[in-house]
């Protein structure tokens, strides 16, 4: 166990310090002797749990997209303990995205620096691809669960939907990405609203029964 735990850290050590050098100064800064330094180990390490910069890019972007899971887990655990609605769970999640404070602001750098590598390298790009079906497909089914509970009509086409709101969260972060002062959080939480409300617009049963 020690040396699993170990492993596990020294490989988070390493992928936080490439995240670091992303945010910071682009992928082109990213080299095992930088990675090394800025992680604070020898070059031997780094080339001993990773032999490409390929390799380092990929897991950093698997821990970034890890812990964008986790908080989005846990921000759906709260908000059902509370009893919010599934619209509002959602717009929470999709706020995960954008890069509103400098731990997500450096998420979204990274997961732009892989969206660049990714157009010319089919593993990357392969990786990408699952990792976006697998966000369009959590909406997917936050979108039938509102169906169910009655915030969503009948009939709803519950994937297309979900496509045009990730399409919709995507696009609003690059803008806040390019153009922070002009899309202040008031702006991005009202978007996040029209567009989500043109889907969810009923009121879940069990609230009406609460």
């Amino acid at each position: 166990m020690p040396r699993v735990a170990d492993h596990d850290a020294r490989h988070g050590q390493i992928t936080d310090a490439v995240q670091r050098l992303i945010a910071r100064h682009g992928l082109t800064s990213v080299t095992v002797a930088r990675t090394a330094a800025e992680a604070g180990v020898s070059v031997g390490l780094v080339q001993h749990y990773f032999t490409t910069k390929e390799e380092m890019l990929l897991a950093t972007f698997t821990r970034v997209n890890e812990r964008f899971t986790a908080r989005v887990d846990g921000l759906v655990n709260r908000g059902e303990a509370e009893g919010r609605t599934i619209a509002d769970m959602l717009r929470q999640a999709l706020t995960e995205l954008m890069p509103l404070d400098d731990a997500r602001r450096a998420e979204f750098l990274v997961r732009l620096a892989f969206a660049d590598q990714a157009a010319h390298n089919a593993r990357l790009a392969n990786v990408q691809r699952a990792t976006l079906m697998g966000i369009r497909s959590r909406v997917t089914q936050a979108i039938r669960n509102g169906t169910v509970c009655g915030e969503v009509g009948d009939g709803i086409d519950a994937a297309g939907q979900a496509l045009h709101i990730v399409a919709f969260a995507e696009g609003l972060a690059l803008h806040t990405h390019i153009d922070p002062d002009g899309t202040p959080k008031p702006a991005i939480f009202a978007a996040l609203n029209d567009q989500l409300g043109r889907v969810f617009t009923g009121t879940c049963r069990r609230a009406q029964l609460g």
